[in-house]
């Protein structure tokens, strides 16, 4: 297969920048596609081309039309396209158009995407690979309550009910007895739909203490399958990931090496090509693991695989998507035995949602940006800046932070001193939320389950900060546009006149003073030598009211220093 020359990236915002960033070093140039709403988005800018696509279609469906991207790519002379992850990503009928027209498709072929998108072929899949798999139904019929009642009660209360394609928690709602059911499966067909394009959705047995781990697989056109060890990603609320982790803190080596095994023999069975990930509930009470879905795409937490294996995950899938196969230089993934482990890393999602008013997405002007740096920390971000716009339209994520360190305590320290670092203002944001949640002792000994948040409601006991910064800028600002109020009608003072300075005397010393005796003789001794004298001793405060009382609004530092040897000498 001959090699890349232009890559389109059918995404937007971070994974379109890290794409781009990828394609950059292997010498690939890049097309961006953007929606009117994105047109200052930093995506468009990081691409050596960029097209304006979904023109009078809404912001998502913008990203939505498989024809527009085939257009864009024709037009700019691409013969590759990355999905990126979310929007056209699960969407086999995109593979397959790639196929068509003759471009290369840098993800899964098309038929396996269909069996594994899927969520209920998956898991007969898994069955037939000898994966376990959690207790669930089929899809759902339309409009039969009394089979739809049948189903609930033969899979158990409590449960699960999720979209049979798509992920991200889109279509997924908790059902804890019989009466919610029929409404809920209502509410999760429409947002299923709404994201999704399809309305298909199924019944899950829900684990209630359970931790939601993934292996990271890739897969070559040989039909090399290898693993890239597993994520914990427990952390969640409303089943949308927060922190993820590698490794699992809280796996054995034994469950490790069943859990990647397993992984590893769903993807042969399925033919898997490219990156993917095999998602599994573990019940934190049995140490059982279940099978839940594959996602065959890259995934938002895939930094913290990258940082502990040293794989270029993104470049490895255009490598293999070249033709390259594993265990060889050209793709970048060594052979299984020679992937190993090395330290522990954790990934953050910084977002503008407002912990305080139930997380919902904020937006406006960024009026500053600070971001941490320093050894074993990585930045992922999209458009974050000091000044950028933050839509309502799309996903409210701003930035991914991944620490790395030799060990875990290690890890989450760095972690909790990069979002200290961080300043973010003029939008609500998240970080004080994720402050106390890496601080809270059950996540740092791992002992977590997907229910932390949800337990544990001392993470929303949030300090805000002062902004002092903010509010004495607001200040000046506001005086310089509008005056200051309470100067108003006051003469002007006029300009000051430069304060004479005495010369100091020709060849004068200082004198030794009280200060001297204290530092020969100690406090203690100085004590005893003041009770000793005769005469009244007096301490000059002239400095100290200078600085630190009303005077200190009259005289400068530069003043007092400029005056300070004529002061020592002669006073």
């Amino acid at each position: 297969m001959p090699k890349i020359s232009k890559l389109l990236v059918a995404n937007r915002s971070e994974i379109a920048i890290r794409v781009f960033r990828a394609a950059a070093e292997l010498g690939i140039r890049t097309v961006a596609i953007y929606s009117r709403e994105d047109r200052f988005a930093l995506h468009r800018f990081k691409a050596e081309e960029a097209y304006l696509v979904g023109g009078g279609q809404e912001p998502v469906r913008a990203y939505l039309q498989i024809e527009e991207v085939l257009r864009v790519a024709h037009d700019a002379g691409a013969d590759a396209i990355h999905p990126g992850y979310g929007f056209l990503a699960e969407d086999p009928e995109l593979a397959d158009a790639c196929a068509r027209e003759g471009i290369v498709w840098i993800g899964p072929p098309s038929q396996v995407m269909e069996q594994l998108g899927d969520k209920i072929a998956a898991r007969k899949l898994a069955e037939r690979a000898g994966v376990p798999v959690m207790p669930a139904t089929g899809a759902l019929p339309d409009d039969d309550p009394g089979e739809l009642e049948r189903l609930g009660e033969e899979v158990g209360y409590p449960l699960m009910i999720k979209a049979s394609w798509g992920g991200g928690g889109r279509g997924m709602r908790v059902v804890e007895d019989a009466s919610e059911l029929a409404g809920q499966v209502v509410a999760a067909r429409r947002e299923a739909g709404a994201a999704f394009g399809r309305d298909e959705v199924f019944l899950e047995r829900l684990v209630t203490r359970a931790r939601h781990l993934e292996v990271q697989l890739l897969g070559d056109e040989d039909g090399q399958v290898v693993h890239l060890y597993e994520r914990d990603c427990s952390v969640q609320r409303r089943h949308q990931k927060v922190v993820e982790r590698a490794p699992a803190p809280a796996l054995d080596p034994g469950t490790r090496d069943e859990l990647c095994e397993a992984a590893v023999r769903l993807g042969r069975e399925a033919g898997y090509r490219n990156a993917g990930t095999v998602e599994f509930l573990q019940d934190a009470d049995t140490e059982q693991f279940f099978f839940i879905e594959v996602n065959p795409r890259i995934q938002v937490e895939h930094t913290v695989t990258e940082m502990v294996t040293g794989v270029d995950l993104v470049k490895a899938q255009i490598r293999l998507a070249e033709g390259a196969s594993i265990g060889t230089p050209e793709s970048g993934v060594p052979k299984q035995e020679d992937i190993r482990l090395n330290g522990h890393a954790l990934q953050c999602r910084a977002t503008t949602e407002d912990p305080e008013n139930e997380f919902a997405p904020d937006y406006g002007r960024i009026t500053t940006y600070r971001e941490a740096t320093g050894f074993g920390i990585r930045l992922d971000g999209g458009t974050a800046y000091a000044g950028a716009e933050v839509t309502p339209f799309y996903d409210s994520l701003l930035e991914k932070i991944t620490a790395w360190a030799p060990t875990a305590e290690e890890a989450v320290a760095r972690m909790d001193r990069a979002l200290r670092e961080f300043r973010i203002r003029g939008v609500k944001t998240n970080l004080l939320f994720l402050e106390g949640l890496i601080a809270h002792p059950r996540f740092r000994s791992g002992d977590v389950t997907t229910r932390f948040v949800d337990e544990t409601p001392e993470l929303f006991d949030l300090e805000q900060p002062r902004d002092r910064g903010t509010r004495l800028l607001d200040f000046i600002g506001d005086v310089l546009v509008n005056g200051n109020a309470e100067v108003e009608g006051h003469p002007e003072p006029g300009r000051l006149l430069e304060a004479p300075v005495p010369d100091v005397p020709f060849r004068s010393s200082l004198e030794p003073g009280t200060r001297d005796r204290l530092k020969e003789l100690g406090a203690e001794g100085f004590a005893r030598w003041m009770r000793v004298q005769q005469r009244l001793l007096l301490t000059d405060t002239s400095f100290r009211d200078a600085h630190q009382s009303l005077v200190a609004t009259r005289m400068r530092t530069d003043d007092l220093l400029r005056i300070s040897p004529m002061y020592a000498r002669r006073l």
